[in-house]
């Protein structure tokens, strides 16, 4: 397992701050208590948890290049026919996949393509999970065009803790399958959304993991 780089520094200031803590407790407490006990055994678990936060487990991707496998650790909250205003212009499948706080939030991208389209919008802090906030929160919106034809978008969306979205996307850029998106911090949601040819192979509440757990499979433009 391994430490993602955009939490290095939180790590090392969270670290930092408890070290503080504690030597202060240790310089002015000349009775310790339970509460103490309590207190510096409630800031180890914090500092656990930031550190699990940012991990990056090892994983055997599955690479395919016939599925759209799925970007994101989480469960799946939302599969709906909607209209995509935005790059896709058209009626398509949207699939969310909903992020807890203890999923791993390494974004990845579920196919291989051409970024043609990458968007930051601001928006409001909505708990992820909710139906609206994939319209109403701070999200980032990537655009992809396959090598078959077929275009799909990737919908980063912040939470209610989540107050950043890292995206390394360019467009023009080419990508492959798997590799690393982005990263969002602390709860969050993504959203796929995707031709209304394309089978969807997961359903609601159904837990996937990215890089290995097939969402949808990929069909020809003209397929009906």
């Amino acid at each position: 397992m391994k430490i993602h780089k955009e939490g290095r520094s939180i790590i090392l200031l969270t670290l930092g701050v408890s070290l503080l803590v504690y030597v202060a407790i240790l310089l002015l407490t000349h009775h310790w208590t339970a509460f103490h006990y309590i207190f510096l055994v409630g800031l180890l678990l914090f500092d656990l948890a930031i550190i699990a936060f940012f991990r990056i487990p090892r994983r055997i991707f599955t690479e395919s290049g016939s599925e759209l496998i799925s970007p994101a650790d989480g469960t799946i909250v939302a599969i709906e026919q909607v209209y995509e205003k935005e790059y896709l212009k058209t009626d398509c499948m949207q699939v969310s996949i909903f992020m807890s706080g203890t999923d791993v939030h390494v974004n990845r991208y579920p196919c291989s393509g051409v970024v043609e389209y990458v968007k930051f919008r601001r928006g409001n802090y909505f708990v992820a999970s909710y139906p609206k906030s994939s319209d109403l929160n701070e999200r980032t919106e990537v655009g992809m065009r396959l090598g078959n034809g077929s275009k799909i978008m990737i919908r980063q969306v912040a939470g209610v803790m989540a107050r950043r979205i890292v995206c390394y996307a360019k467009e023009g850029e080419h990508v492959k399958q798997n590799q690393e998106m982005g990263f969002i911090k602390f709860g969050s949601r993504v959203d796929l959304f995707l031709p209304l040819n394309f089978p969807i192979n997961v359903q609601l509440q159904d837990k996937v993991k990215n890089g290995i757990s097939p969402i949808a499979e990929i069909a020809a433009p003209n397929d009906c």
